[in-house]
């Protein structure tokens, strides 16, 4: 999928990979090649062989772990979060460009990365980005009683607690009903 700019996002494939992985939690590995293709991977990295069963079960437990990333509403515990899978999954930063995709930084540690570090150090980089480009956490898990969904929070104005006006809405009336019952 492609960023405003018409580029690639690295943070809309992290949260659509962990969005799916929290609704699906057994997702399979086809439907997890399915969403990185249409996030730009390649096919020939999605075949059977290049991406097994167990490459589909580190990447289902990395996006896991990315959930926990951006269910965080906490500066300080979500830096803390993405340092600690720098140190974990990372390596130097280096250059890149493959695939049609203009330069761009990667920092898995290379073709032996398994799906699962790949996910997180490229996951980590990509949320680092935000926390440093807003000054603050710039995505997050729906507020709203039953809902959960990660949405990205890149506008204008204060921070965003749900994941859609929907949400919002049925959260501002079932608190007015709440207050109403309870006054």
């Amino acid at each position: 999928m492609v960023d405003s700019r018409g580029g690639f996002s690295a943070v809309r494939r992290l949260i659509d990979l962990a969005e799916a992985v929290r609704t699906a939690p057994d997702l399979p590995r086809a439907g997890l090649a399915e969403l990185l293709a249409a996030h730009g991977e390649r096919p020939a990295d999605l075949t059977e062989e290049a991406f097994s069963e167990a490459g589909a079960a580190e990447l289902r437990a990395a996006a896991r772990r990315m959930g926990e990333v951006l269910a965080e509403g906490d500066e300080d515990r979500a830096a803390e979060a993405l340092n600690a899978l720098f140190a974990e999954c990372a390596t130097r930063p280096r250059l890149t460009r493959h695939d049609g995709h203009p330069w761009h930084l990667h920092v898995d540690r290379g073709e032996g990365a398994g799906w699962g570090d790949w996910f997180l150090a490229s996951g980590a980089l990509a949320l680092a980005g935000l926390l440093t480009e807003y000054g603050r956490i710039a995505w997050g898990a729906c507020a709203a009683a039953g809902c959960g969904r990660f949405f990205l929070a890149t506008g204008p104005g204060s921070t965003r607690r749900y994941c859609s006006t929907t949400c919002a809405t049925r959260a501002r009336v079932a608190a007015h009903r709440r207050r109403k019952r309870e006054g």
